[in-house]
């Protein structure tokens, strides 16, 4: 049986941009609350955008280094679905703020030419044993920063025991999409940079290829 990889969008920062993602079939999108990112949003941006959803599509929220607190008072505001933890929080701090305010969320790893795959699959079962919401790792590219970077990591270091499970980014890009999903076979890609005329600026048409070339390799 075919495999559809899931398709997130993140970094929305405007109505057209999150109507385009919708039109063109993404799962999720991501909104990012990061203040030093230029894919910012407030709370209430956020809700206002995630207010343009239709049932079945993902509001995903980003935080780097964010306390409960934080992520309960944007929570207040802005209905998300699931949480992305994007910075340095331990495996123990993303299963407590999650336990705090009940959502599901996702772990980011930042991958580097020296991690060894085996430590990845160490991670997500350390990740999966700590909390019931945990729903997967997102490997993105060893950078300075926080995610958006536009950089991509050796595909070959995603241990192939994780990719059923596994959300692919870092660098990813309607030229790039087609092949990473045929070698690492994610369960979803993630993509922000790559889909963009401008940081924090989305591209219709951009979006619609990336998504055009994720369905390419997913029928396969």
């Amino acid at each position: 049986m075919t495999h559809r990889t899931r398709i997130k969008i993140c970094g929305l920062t405007r109505a057209q941009d999150v109507a385009a993602a919708v039109a063109a079939g993404a799962d999720a999108l991501g909104f990012v609350f990061y203040e030093r990112s230029p894919r910012h949003v407030t709370a209430q941006q956020a809700a206002g955008l995630i207010a343009q959803l239709p049932p079945f599509v993902t509001p995903v929220g980003l935080f780097v280094n964010a306390s409960t607190a934080q992520v309960a008072a944007v929570l207040a505001q802005a209905p998300l679905a699931m949480l992305q933890f994007h910075g340095d929080e331990t495996p123990q701090q993303c299963a407590d703020i999650a336990a705090a305010v009940r959502l599901p969320y996702m772990q980011a790893v930042r991958i580097g030419a020296s991690l060894p795959p085996a430590d990845l699959v160490k991670c997500e079962i350390v990740c999966r044993s700590l909390s019931p919401f945990f729903s997967g790792l997102l490997l993105d590219t060893l950078a300075d920063g926080y995610g958006g970077s536009g950089k991509v990591f050796d595909w070959s270091l995603s241990p192939e025991e994780l990719a059923s499970r596994v959300v692919l980014s870092g660098g990813l890009n309607a030229a790039n999409a087609t092949d990473a999903v045929r070698r690492v076979r994610p369960f979803a890609v993630d993509v922000s940079s790559g889909v963009e005329s401008a940081r924090g600026i989305k591209d219709s048409d951009k979006i619609r290829a990336f998504v055009d070339a994720v369905r390419a390799a997913s029928v396969d």
